[in-house]
């Protein structure tokens, strides 16, 4: 049976359509002879999520975004399609995240349920919502940033109004001045424990070596006999005073006693005062005598004429 150019014609079409399908879905990432399983999201906000992105679990992708459609009826939200391999088991209360990337793509992650026997269905629906990275906790970090603002501004005020006080730029100086003296310290105190402290130590160590032989020595001495000989000195020294106060007894009691001359005269008061009355008499004589000599002494070279 020969094709007329008409059927070869319009086989030609279907294949090229074919083919134009095939080509179009490959580009987007659909691969049209695999099998796959539909799943619905949904979604207060898609962040830009398109068509033909890419869906993952785990990291490993499973699946793409098929369809993408705004709920018109109560414009509470977006519905989106998905395709999943057909091997892949959703647990129950997984939720699909959108993640927005720094160069402005948009990826769907899969955060499966925590018990993989209980699986949802094909053509359920899914919760979804976005993933709070960093740049979404930074977002949120800022009107806390805005109002630390004015403190900030506040606080380096201050510091500058305290960086140009002259008392700072004195104390700051005074601070060097304090340091490069504990430097001066530092490096007097290394010179003293490199030379004077081992000297030191070497004059420790003889008079330490010096007590020892010393200390040798007195334990050589005899100090039971030194003991014994100092005790008998001691004895000898006590029967010395011993005599000594009682000759000093024998003596008062000499001098004290009315029988011995000494005591005696010691001991008459009368004999005292005659003693004195003669002294002073004696002692009027010889004045008397110093100036009237001629009263007692008498010289002649004829003879004493008679009167």
């Amino acid at each position: 049976m020969k094709l007329t150019n008409e059927v070869k014609i319009a086989l030609t079409a279907i294949a090229a359509v074919a083919l134009l399908f095939v080509g179009i879905n490959f580009l987007k990432g659909i691969n049209v002879f695999e099998s796959s399983n539909s799943y619905y999201v949904k979604f207060k906000d898609i962040k830009g999520l398109a068509v033909s992105n890419l869906v993952y679990a785990n990291g490993y992708p499973v699946g793409t975004v098929r369809d993408i459609d705004y709920n018109y009826g109560d414009n509470n939200g977006v519905v989106v399609r998905v395709e999943l391999d057909e091997n892949m088991r959703i647990p129950r209360n997984t939720h699909a995240e959108l993640e927005v990337a720094l160069m402005g793509g948009v990826t769907m992650n899969l955060v499966l349920g925590p018990n993989p026997t209980d699986n949802i269905a094909p053509h359920d629906t899914i919760d979804g919502g976005l993933y709070s990275g960093a740049m979404d906790k930074a977002s949120a970090l800022i009107p806390d940033v805005a109002r630390m603002l004015p403190k900030l501004d506040s606080i380096l005020t201050n510091l500058n109004r305290l960086s140009g006080d002259p008392a700072l730029q004195k104390t700051l100086a005074n601070a060097a001045e304090i340091s490069e003296n504990l430097k001066t310290t530092s490096a007097q105190l290394d010179r003293m424990m490199g030379r004077e402290v081992p000297q030191m130590m070497g004059h420790l160590n003889r008079t330490a070596a010096h007590a020892e032989a010393f200390s040798g020595q007195l334990a050589q001495v005899n100090v039971k006999q030194t003991m014994a000989e100092v005790q008998g000195t001691l004895q000898s020294v006590n029967t010395m005073a011993g005599q000594m106060n009682s000759l000093l007894t024998d003596v008062n009691q000499k001098l004290n006693s009315p029988t011995n001359n000494l005591g005696a005269f010691l001991a008459d008061r009368k004999l005292y005062d005659r003693l004195n009355s003669t002294v002073s008499h004696a002692d009027s004589l010889m004045i008397d005598l110093k100036a009237h000599p001629k009263r007692y002494v008498h010289f002649s070279l004829f003879g004493r004429k008679s009167k």
